[in-house]
């Protein structure tokens, strides 16, 4: 078991049908702004640092972002939230998300995702959620140096709440969800909890940019306190 076998088994998936159609058709029919561009419209793979200490959860890949471009959370407004952010916290070597070749790499951090393909009207059903959470378990897996998990969303929350092991869990209860909610599992991970930087949440100020801040901030914070050496793939 590998990173590289679970992204190609990943890249290749083809359990949710209705969402392979949806992701093809945005890739065939394209945005007038991206008119002249090769839309990726396969399943997106995770992204980052194979040795991070920080992972992040976040939702599904956007139509004319990660489905357009082939990497999580680029080439679209919640990722310019995002890698600004991570670059901020020193996550990040620049703040730009444009393409998968914009040189952009991660330093400590791996994000994956609920889902791996872009929804119809960014809604999953349920059964979709749950043909994609192996790929989740296994990236958590092979994530041996996590001590770290951020979720962006409810969704997230639920989405990762499902797949940890009973004895993982301070309590079988869902937490309640709000922005900078901090929960330690059980083992020495610590669960953090922030608003997803869609933009629903950051036109309307429910998310601004010092409380976004403030989540990787505080993750910062408690890997410096772990002393792990950690060496950058």
């Amino acid at each position: 078991m590998s990173l590289k076998s679970l992204n190609a088994r990943i890249t290749g998936c083809k359990k949710c049908p209705r969402l392979r159609k949806h992701c093809l058709e945005i890739a065939r029919v394209k945005r007038r702004a991206f008119a002249d561009e090769t839309y990726y419209g396969l399943p997106i793979t995770g992204f980052g640092d194979t040795n991070a200490r920080v992972l992040i959860i976040g939702l599904a890949p956007a139509a004319h972002g990660a489905n357009r471009t082939g990497r999580m959370f680029t080439g679209d407004n919640s990722g310019l939230w995002l890698y600004r952010a991570l670059h901020r916290a020193g996550f990040a070597n620049q703040a730009e998300s444009t393409s998968r070749n914009d040189g952009l790499k991660l330093i400590d951090v791996y994000v994956a995702a609920t889902a791996r393909c872009a929804p119809p009207q960014n809604k999953l059903t349920l059964k979709e959620v749950e043909n994609c959470r192996p790929y989740l378990i296994e990236e958590m897996e092979l994530l041996k140096n996590q001590k770290v998990i951020i979720v962006l969303g409810l969704v997230a929350l639920k989405s990762l709440w499902a797949i940890l092991p009973d004895d993982v869990k301070p309590s079988k209860a869902l937490p309640k969800f709000k922005h900078g909610f901090e929960l330690k599992l059980n083992g020495g991970r610590v669960l953090l909890g922030s608003y997803h930087p869609s933009q629903q949440n950051t036109f309307t100020k429910k998310l601004t940019e010092p409380m976004f801040d403030a989540i990787f901030n505080r993750a910062r914070e408690l890997i410096d306190q772990n002393n792990c050496v950690i060496t950058p793939s």
